[in-house]
Formats: structure tokens, sequence, C-alpha cells
């Protein structure tokens, strides 16, 4: 049996669910974080585990997009802290 697709929000290259983090919005919080488990509920967003897939998501301002947010998406602090990124 084979492994779901999923495209990354970064670089839009496609690739197996289990290679890419899974982003989520945490409406409590009002944050994007992510999802370890890759189990919360909730409509959820794919990235490659690189800095530079995250930092055209951001740019692209493709997380809110992909997670069907109203406004700026606001990233956890988790998420900068792993892809080494301050000033978002």
């Amino acid at each position: 049996m084979t492994e779901p697709v999923r495209t990354c929000i970064g670089c839009r290259g496609r690739a197996g669910r289990s290679t890419l983090l899974r982003l989520v919005h945490d409406a409590d919080a009002d944050l994007v974080r992510l999802d370890e488990k890759k189990a919360a509920p909730g409509r959820g967003a794919h990235l490659h585990d690189d800095p530079a897939c995250f930092a055209l998501a951001v740019r692209r301002r493709a997380i809110g997009r992909a997670l069907r947010l109203t406004g700026q998406a606001v990233v956890a602090d988790e998420l900068r802290e792993r892809f080494d990124v301050v000033d978002i």
C-alpha cells in the first residue's frame, strides 16, 4: 500500500505525508503550531522540514491561505525556533 502524497506549501513540491511537517491552527491560542502526531483535528498544511521552504511559505503568505485563515497567520515560537527565524 502506498503512502498518501501531500504538497509542501513552501516549494510546492510533492512528497509522502511522513516526510513532511504538518501545521495546524490552534484556535484557542490563535497560533499556527506544529502537529507532531499529525493527528490534530481540523485543516492542516504540509511543509518540508527545511528553512528555505518555511521562508518561501512565509514570504508568499501561504500558511494562512492553506489553513483558510483571515488576516495574518501568527506563527508559534516553536516553529520560529525550529527554523531559526526571529522576525516574522
